[in-house]
């Protein structure tokens, strides 16, 4: 039985297929229901993904993807991989049910999100018993990626950087606030572009100014989010995605401030994953 399995954020999509003891793995586009519609996210699959298949098609499809808690977007999305794959079953579940299941297995836990956006949830090993509430990169999305760029678009626009961050940044970007702005709240996916800004502070690490909006972002998600958990101070907390596992040092000192036990830090749900289902 051929298993495909896909973790999909705003940015990317992993994919995974399980064939007898081997591993076909490939990356496409992220694909987001609340950026895409139904034909395009066909679209995306067609011409990034089923190339790399080989003509290995799979008989069931799992996918975990973001804004996929939605019940429409969740229609949306099986109905797309439907017409890509007639004859596979189709499961489709919120991306905080694959992080969960890649961090726990079948264990309780905490399962957070630091990525592109954040999320999280109480896990009891088989479900999401609660979720606190994710309210996007507009007005939630604490600590992740998109959260850290803004900040960091936020203290170069008003001017608080010191004089070496700003050449840094003037250096690497070569852009101006206008074209900052026009990108932000005229192009599409302007999560993508806030996030892509979490990268300046991963490489001037050490600076009081980077080390002070990393903390602070990270905190700002433990304390809104974390904290509403009464099983954070019972339970191991376990975090995926490429700002979790970047600044892993600071969740280790946050965790240590809020005497939590720490668990699984991981860059991508994507082992974790094909342990579950396999």
């Amino acid at each position: 039985m051929n298993i495909l399995i896909a973790d999909s954020g705003s940015t990317k999509c992993e994919w995974c297929l399980l064939k007898a003891r081997k591993k076909i793995l490939i990356e496409t586009t992220g694909i987001s229901p609340y950026f895409l519609n139904g034909e395009q996210i066909v679209n995306t699959i067609e011409r990034e993904l089923y190339p790399g298949l080989k003509r290995n098609l799979p008989d069931a499809v799992y996918y975990y993807g973001t804004g996929c808690a939605s019940p429409i977007n969740r229609k949306m999305v099986r109905r797309a991989l439907s017409k890509v794959f007639p004859s596979a079953s189709i499961y489709v579940n919120h991306d905080l049910m694959g992080a969960a299941r890649a961090l726990c297995g079948n264990s309780k836990g905490i399962a957070c999100i630091l990525g592109t956006g954040s999320n999280s949830c109480y896990y009891d090993g088989k479900k999401i018993v609660k979720n606190s509430p994710g309210l996007g990169y507009v007005l939630g999305d604490e600590g992740s990626g998109a959260y850290l760029g803004k900040k960091v678009l936020q203290y170069y626009l008003y001017n608080t950087f010191d004089e070496d961050l700003r050449y840094k940044f003037d250096a690497k970007y070569v852009t101006t606030p206008v074209e900052i702005l026009e990108q932000v709240y005229k192009k599409p996916q302007p999560n993508r572009f806030l996030a892509s800004f979490a990268l300046f502070l991963a490489e001037n690490r050490g600076h009081f100014m980077v080390e002070n909006i990393i903390e602070d972002g990270l905190n700002d998600f433990f304390f809104n989010h974390l904290c509403k958990y009464n099983e954070s101070w019972k339970l191991p907390i376990h975090f995926v995605g490429s700002v979790a596992f970047g600044f892993r040092d600071m969740i280790h000192e946050l965790s240590k401030t809020y005497e939590w036990e720490l668990g699984q830090i991981l860059q991508r749900p994507m082992d974790g994953l094909i342990a579950y289902h396999s």
